[in-house]
C-alpha cells in the first residue's frame, strides 16, 4: 500500500481511520477481484458443450446401448478434446492472471488525511476517493470538490457525450473520468453499486469475433448443410433394409460421426491458447483469447505518437520568449504553472523536473483542466489567470512568434504557448471558449526521443502490407516529422486534425494518401477509424490515453499500453505490459503463424469429411453397410488426422494469409483431394468385395488400409512447402504407419479392430484403391494448381 502526501488544503475531512477503514473491511469481506480472464467453469464448459461433442456423445451412447462398446472408441476423442482443450486453456488463464496483476486497476483513497494507493477490493463505504483524467470510477459515490471532472457514462446509460459532475453530485461505478479531477466519498461499493444492480456486465466492451472464428463458423454451417441430406439417406436406406440392430447402428455410426470435424473447435482453441500463454511470457496481456490472431488479420494500424513510436516522458530543450519579455520572466511564471497545477500530466513533469526557475506553488483559486478536445488549460493564480496551450490557441501573439512555433514544430518537437488573461476564466464545462484577450509570453519547447525500435517495428509492418497511420494531438508537423523519421510511408504532408472532411468517403481518401494526422480530436481519432472500417479494411488502434478510448472501441482490435489510463486498459484486447511496441511484430507473426496452420488443419479434416461423404454416397447408401467399423475408422483417424494436426498446429510456419480467402483455400484443396480419395476407397473395397469375393471383415481391412496410406499422403501434400520441414513430416508419417502396422502384428489389436492379415488378393485391392485415391488426389490439385 503506497502512501503519499497529505491530503491538499482546503478540502473537506481527513478520510477514514486505518482503524475504522479495517473494521469496515472485516465486516464486510474483500470484493471478489474482477476476472482478468474467463473461469476454469466458463473453460470446461465452452470444451464440453459444443455440437461436434454433443454429436459423439449421442452416437457412443446410442452404439454402447445397441452394438459393441469397441465401436465407440471415438469418444476417447471427445474426452482429449475437453482435456487438451481445457488444460491448454487453463494453462494460459493462469499466466494471463499473473500478467494482468500487474495492470490490475488500483484506487487512491484518504485515510488519516494521507493519500494512499490500495487494491480497489479494499475500498469501502466512506472512504475518500480521489479520481483522475483515465481512471475508473470504482465505486457510487457523492462528489465533494471537483475541478473541471468530465465524466464517460456511456457504459452505464449508452449515452456517448460525457457529463459534467460538480460537487455533491452522484457518481457511479462503471463510469471513467474522461478530463479533471475530483474528490468523492464512496457510498456504494461491490453488490451494492448500481453498476452491478444494473448489470454484471455494464462495464465490458465486447469486441466482433474475429475473422478466423466467422470462417469457421461459415465453414462448419455449410459442413453441416452438407452432411446432413447424406446422414439422413443413410440412415432411411439402413433401417429400411434387414439386418440386426448392432449392424444398423454401426453403419450410422461410421457414416455419420466421421462427417464431423472434431477436433477442428479443439485445436483452434489450442492454438489460440498456446499463443496466449508465449506472448504473456513476452508481456502481452490478451484480454480477448483470440486477440493475437485477431491481430494477423490486421491491414491498417492506426496508432498515437507519444509512448508508442517515441519515448513516453517528454523533455523540456528550449525557452523562447516572446518580443517584450525576458526569458526570467517566463521561466518563472512558467515553472510557477507547473508547480501549482492540481491536476497532473507528463508535460507538467517535464517542466518540473527542468529546473527552470526557483518554482514556487500558488494557490490556486480556480482551474480548466488540460483537454485533448479544446487543447489547453489554465489556472487562477491567487487572482492571476495564467493559460497553457497549442500555440494556434493565442490568436494574438505575435507572427515572428508563431513562426518559430511552427519551424520547431516542422523538426519533430512539440510547441506549447504560455499565457495571461485579465478576465475570468471560462466558466467550467465540457467546452469552454478560450478566451480572446489571452497574451503570449512566450513558447516552451520539449523534445521526444524516438524509440530505438520504432524504425524497425515500422519496418516490418510495411513489409507485411500493414498500412501505418499516426493520429496525434500535437501540431500537424510535428506529427508529420515523428512519422518520417520513424519511416511510416508516405510521401504527403500530415493533415489537420482540425480541417478533416466530415463526409466518411472523402475521410477516408484523405487519411489513407497521408502518413499522420495532427491536431486530432478524440472524436476526430474514432471517426477516421469508423471510416477506413466502413471500407470493409481491418483496423487496430494503439493507445494510452483517454484520448484514445473512442477510437480503441471502434477499432476491430484494441492495444493499449500497459502505463496507459484505466479506461483505456479496460477496453483493450491486448495490453503492452511492457509498454513495448515492438512486441506487436512478435504476436503479428504468431498470430500469422496460427492462422496458417488452422487452415491446414482446416483442409485435413474436411477432407476426411469429403471422403467419407463420397464413400456414403458410394456404398453406404446403396448397399446399407459402410466399408469401415465406427472403431476401424477411429484408429485410422487418429494415425492420420488426430495426431498430425495437433502437431501442425503448434509447428511454426511462414508465408501470407488472407482471410477472406480461407473458406475457399480449404474447398479448393479438400474437394478434390476428398473426392478423390473417396473414390480410392469405394473403388478398393468394391474390387476386394465383389471382383474378389472376399468377404466383408477383409473388404473392411483393405478400405481401413486405404484410409490410413491415403490420409498420411495427405499430411504430406499439405506440408510440401515446407521445406525445411520435409524430412521431419515424412519421418511423422512412417511412424504413424508403423503405429497402424501394429493393430496387424498384435493379436489382441488386430482383434479388437477386425482386422485381417493381408494376402495377395487383399493385398493387390488395396494398392488399387490407393493408387486411385493417391494418384486422383494429386493430378486434381496439379491441374487445379493447388
Amino acid at each position: 500500500m503506497d502512501e503519499q502526501p497529505s491530503a491538499r488544503p482546503g478540502e473537506p475531512g481527513q478520510g477514514l481511520t486505518d482503524l475504522e477503514a479495517a473494521r469496515r473491511l472485516d465486516a464486510r469481506g474483500k470484493l471478489p477481484r474482477q476476472r482478468s480472464s474467463r473461469s476454469y467453469a466458463s473453460i470446461v464448459r465452452a470444451n464440453t458443450l459444443n455440437v461436434p461433442n454433443g454429436i459423439l456423445l449421442f452416437f457412443g451412447v446410442l452404439t454402447i446401448t445397441f452394438a459393441s462398446w469397441r465401436d465407440a472408441l471415438f469418444l476417447g476423442i471427445l474426452v482429449s478434446n475437453v482435456a487438451i482443450g481445457s488444460f491448454q486453456e487453463i494453462r494460459s488463464k493462469r499466466a494471463l492472471d499473473r500478467l494482468a496483476a500487474l495492470v490490475a486497476p488500483d484506487a487512491l483513497v484518504v485515510r488519516d488525511g494521507v493519500d494512499r494507493r490500495v487494491p480497489i477490493d479494499e475500498v469501502v463505504a466512506g472512504d475518500l476517493v480521489r479520481l483522475a483524467a483515465g481512471d475508473q470510477v470504482i465505486a457510487d459515490g457523492t462528489v465533494i470538490t471537483a475541478d473541471g471532472l468530465v465524466l464517460d457514462e456511456a457504459n452505464l446509460t449508452g449515452e456517448s457525450e460525457p457529463v459534467v459532475r460538480g460537487a455533491g453530485e452522484p457518481v457511479w461505478s462503471g463510469s471513467f473520468a474522461v478530463e479533471g479531477a475530483s474528490l468523492f466519498q464512496a457510498t456504494a461499493v461491490g453488490a451494492d453499486s448500481r453498476a452491478e444492480r444494473l448489470a454484471a456486465t455494464a462495464r465490458t466492451f465486447r469486441h466482433p469475433r474475429s475473422p478466423l472464428e466467422r470462417a469457421n463458423d461459415r465453414l462448419l454451417l455449410r459442413i453441416v448443410a452438407f452432411s446432413a441430406p447424406l446422414a439422413i439417406g443413410l440412415t432411411v436406406s439402413v433401417l429400411t433394409r434387414g439386418g440386426s440392430a448392432a449392424a444398423h447402428v454401426q453403419a450410422i455410426t461410421a457414416g455419420v460421426v466421421n462427417l464431423v470435424p472434431e477436433g477442428l473447435i479443439l485445436l483452434i482453441s489450442v492454438t489460440a491458447a498456446a499463443s496466449a500463454f508465449k506472448m504473456a511470457r513476452r508481456g502481452v496481456l490478451a484480454q480477448q483469447l483470440n486477440a493475437i490472431e485477431s491481430l494477423a488479420s490486421v491491414d491498417i494500424l492506426c496508432t498515437d505518437k507519444t509512448g508508442t513510436l517515441t519515448e513516453p516522458t517528454p523533455r523540456v530543450v528550449s525557452l523562447l520568449p516572446a518580443d517584450g519579455t525576458d526569458e526570467a520572466t517566463f521561466a518563472g511564471a512558467l515553472a510557477t504553472f507547473a508547480a501549482s497545477a492540481p491536476s497532473r500530466n507528463l508535460t507538467l513533469d517535464a517542466i518540473n523536473e527542468a529546473g527552470l526557475a526557483d518554482a514556487r506553488s500558488v494557490a490556486v483559486l480556480g482551474q480548466v483542466p488540460f483537454s485533448s478536445r479544446r487543447r489547453w488549460s489554465a489556472l487562477d493564480l491567487d487572482g492571476e489567470r495564467v493559460f497553457l496551450g497549442a500555440p494556434e490557441r493565442f490568436s494574438n501573439a505575435d507572427p515572428s512568434l508563431k513562426a518559430r512555433a511552427r519551424d520547431e514544430a516542422s523538426a519533430g518537437r512539440r510547441v506549447l504557448a504560455l499565457g495571461r488573461g485579465d478576465g475570468p476564466l471560462p466558466a467550467d464545462g465540457v467546452d469552454p471558449p478560450f478566451p480572446d484577450d489571452v497574451q503570449a509570453l512566450g513558447l516552451v519547447v520539449l523534445a521526444e526521443r524516438l524509440r530505438p525500435n520504432a524504425a524497425a517495428t515500422v519496418a516490418f509492418f510495411t513489409e507485411q502490407d500493414v498500412a501505418l497511420k499516426v493520429l496525434s494531438g500535437d501540431a500537424p508537423a510535428t506529427a508529420g516529422a515523428i512519422a518520417r523519421d520513424a519511416g511510416v510511408p508516405g510521401s504527403a504532408p500530415a493533415l489537420d486534425g482540425e480541417s478533416l472532411p466530415s463526409e466518411p468517403a472523402a475521410l477516408r481518401a484523405a487519411v489513407l494518401a497521408a502518413p499522420a494526422v495532427g491536431r486530432i480530436s478524440p472524436e476526430g481519432k474514432r471517426a477516421v477509424v469508423n471510416a477506413i472500417a466502413e471500407d470493409g479494411r481491418y483496423v487496430a488502434m494503439v493507445g494510452d490515453g483517454v484520448n484514445d478510448v473512442p477510437a480503441l472501441k471502434q477499432a476491430r482490435l484494441a492495444i493499449a499500453q500497459g502505463s496507459g489510463t484505466q479506461m483505456a486498459r479496460s477496453v483493450a484486447d491486448l495490453v503492452l505490459v511492457k509498454d513495448d511496441f515492438a512486441a506487436v511484430p512478435g504476436m503479428v507473426s504468431e498470430g500469422r503463424q496460427i492462422l496458417r496452420n488452422v487452415q491446414r488443419v482446416a483442409q485435413l479434416f474436411v477432407t476426411k469429411t469429403v471422403f467419407t461423404a463420397v464413400v456414403g454416397l458410394g456404398v453406404g447408401i446403396p448397399t446399407a453397410t459402410f466399408p469401415l467399423l465406427p472403431r476401424q475408422f477411429t484408429i485410422a483417424s487418429t494415425v492420420t488426422i488426430g495426431i498430425p494436426a495437433f502437431l501442425i498446429a503448434l509447428a511454426p510456419s511462414s508465408g501470407p494469409w488472407r482471410p477472406e480467402r480461407f473458406l475457399q483455400s480449404v474447398a479448393r484443396f479438400a474437394i478434390p483431394a476428398g473426392v478423390a480419395i473417396g473414390i480410392g476407397i469405394v473403388a478398393g473395397y468394391l474390387l476386394a468385395r465383389y471382383g474378389f469375393g472376399l468377404g466383408l471383415t477383409r473388404s473392411r481391412t483393405v478400405a481401413t488400409g486405404i484410409v490410413v496410406v491415403c490420409g498420411l499422403a495427405v499430411v504430406i501434400r499439405l506440408e510440401a512447402e515446407r521445406g525445411s520441414r520435409r524430412l521431419a513430416i515424412a519421418g511423422l508419417c512412417a511412424l504413424m504407419l508403423a503405429l497402424f502396422a501394429l493393430a496387424f502384428v498384435i493379436p489382441f489389436l488386430r482383434e479388437f479392430y477386425e482386422l485381417t492379415t493381408p494376402t495377395g488378393e487383399s493385398v493387390a485391392a488395396w494398392a488399387a484403391g490407393t493408387a486411385i485415391g493417391v494418384g486422383g488426389m494429386l493430378a486434381a490439385l496439379r491441374v487445379l494448381r493447388v
